[in-house]
């Protein structure tokens, strides 16, 4: 018989956001002595320093830039992944800042899906954290990545992720996989069968919560 988990949640801190319970089905991934299953998509200050998940990845739609990395390394009570490019940034710019991610205390990089695998093995020659590196299709060379050094794969293929992931595993069963899981237990649960062993969760937004919160006010205080 399963045991039940003792709980203490307070009443402010009570109020905050929980990654869907189909994550801890997964193995995790031990990382510098951690394990991690459970990784939020944000670089929502306020999301992330209230959501109870192992690790945030700090990656977003511009250049990277080590001041909003340090912003969040400096709120976040988990370790964070960072961006370092791989699209727009590239060569040994997405080096630099890897390096300079490894000092402000980042537990992992991450790149992005164009780079090239020489770069992933420049970025393994200078720092010592793991290498995340980006995987969107099928039709990417997820071997040569792989050979380059990269450590582990963060697997963002849409509703294709179970697909990849099994992918993967056919010619490569050790490899570390985090991977999107969907937006239901279910979805979760098909990418953690077909092999991922950590999962990212993308939270509501600022704005949803605070429309939702708004909404209790408005019935609970000012309905007649």
């Amino acid at each position: 018989m399963k045991s039940k988990i003792p709980t203490y949640n307070g009443i402010l801190r009570g109020h905050s956001l929980s990654v869907p319970e189909a994550v801890y089905k997964c193995t995790g991934i031990n990382i510098f002595g951690k394990r991690i299953k459970s990784l939020v998509f944000s670089t929502d200050v306020a999301i992330i320093k209230n959501i109870n998940t192992d690790a945030v990845l700090c990656v977003y739609p511009f250049t990277p830039q080590p001041l909003v990395a340090q912003a969040l390394i400096s709120v976040s009570d988990v370790p964070v992944f960072v961006g370092v490019g791989g699209g727009l940034t590239k060569g040994i710019r997405a080096v630099r800042l890897a390096e300079y991610a490894e000092h402000q205390g980042a537990f992992g990089v991450i790149v992005n899906a164009p780079i090239k695998p020489e770069i992933i093995s420049e970025i393994k020659k200078r720092v010592e954290l793991p290498v995340l590196a980006t995987i969107v299709s099928i039709k990417q060379d997820i071997k040569e990545r792989i050979e380059a050094g990269a450590d582990i794969l963060n697997i963002a293929a849409s509703y294709n992720t179970p697909e990849v992931i099994k992918y993967v595993k056919s010619f490569n069963k050790k490899i570390p996989i985090i991977a999107t899981g969907g937006p239901s237990d279910d979805t979760i649960m098909q990418t953690i069968e077909a092999g991922a062993n950590a999962i990212t969760y993308t939270p509501p937004s600022n704005a949803e919560i605070f429309a939702k919160s708004m909404q209790e006010y408005r019935e609970r205080y000012y309905t007649n």
